[in-house]
């Protein structure tokens, strides 16, 4: 395999594992993922991902999009982009990863990746919410809606990229 080769194909594992991460963060991160698989087979001339494997991924992107939006709809609290939480999760996602790969190897660590982000994030936003007054706390119900939709929209990601390396490493 060649050197630019090798080089492309572990940043389109970086970028997959970011657009993952990213959506722990609130950002439209399986929009993202869709985004760079079209990218990859687009410079590999659709050789390694086809057509019909593009389509089902951007398919679900769209559909984990429109789901964490009508979740989002029905529940307002939502999670800041604050340095604490940031680093949080940056935090819990390592510790997740580190904590899963010995157990589930590769999907392991792509799962301790989003999880363990979420519960780093979480953890600093329930902190916060103890230090607000009751007047300003969203309710508890509020926050789990939240990370309900964070999980399904984590878990279609999930597929996502998983269906995106299963189709270039089998």
């Amino acid at each position: 395999m060649p050197t630019l080769e090798i080089i492309g194909l572990g940043l389109f594992v970086v970028l997959l594992l970011l657009g993952l991460f990213s959506i722990v963060l609130g950002l439209p991160g399986a929009v993202f993922i869709a985004a760079v698989v079209l990218i990859y087979a687009t410079v590999t001339g659709f050789a390694v991902i086809g057509w019909k494997l593009l389509l089902v991924i951007i398919a679900l992107a769209v559909l984990a999009e429109t789901l964490e939006f009508i979740v989002g709809m029905h529940v307002a609290a939502q999670f800041g982009l604050s340095l604490k939480g940031f680093w949080a999760s940056l935090v819990g996602s390592a510790v997740g990863a580190a904590a899963l790969t010995p157990f589930f190897l590769g999907f392991g660590a792509i799962a301790g990746i989003f999880l363990g982000g979420l519960a780093g994030l979480l953890i600093v936003e329930l902190a916060r919410r103890k230090r607000l007054k009751a007047a300003f706390r969203a309710s508890l119900g509020m926050v789990l809606g939240r990370v309900a939709g964070t999980c399904v929209k984590g878990g279609l990601a999930f597929i996502m990229v998983i269906l995106a390396l299963n189709a270039i490493y089998s």
